[in-house]
């Protein structure tokens, strides 16, 4: 079973890991379990990669132990929501890729400043 882990405190995180179980009918009765960073288990399946306090991105454990981290976590998932195949497409152009990229780092790294943390 493969693994997303995300920030359990950010209110964006938290809130992007609802609309994935809502939007994405195929992703709750597919192989995806979704765990907060800040608990037990996400330290135990990202062993050496876990680092106490806040991450600083999303991380994808496959089942074979291979951890995808960043926007890179979230790509598999795309196809799986209403109209990811036609981004999922758009995100395989060379110039469009790199930019989302950098979107990416920016939101994760202002994250809690623009959306703020869950009490």
């Amino acid at each position: 079973m493969r693994t997303l882990i995300y920030d359990g405190q950010c209110r964006l995180c938290v809130t992007a890991k609802g609309g994935l179980e809502r939007l994405g009918p195929g992703l709750q009765h597919s192989d995806i379990r979704f765990v907060p960073y800040q608990s037990e288990e996400a330290a135990c399946r990202l062993g050496a990669e876990y680092k106490p306090g806040r991450p600083d991105v999303a991380f994808l454990v496959e089942p074979d132990g291979t951890i995808s981290r960043g926007l890179d976590a979230f790509l598999p998932l795309v196809p799986g929501l209403p109209g990811g195949r036609a981004l999922h497409a758009i995100l395989r152009v060379p110039l469009i890729r790199p930019l989302a990229y950098l979107a990416y780092r920016l939101v994760a790294r202002y994250r809690y400043k623009l959306f703020g943390s869950v009490s």
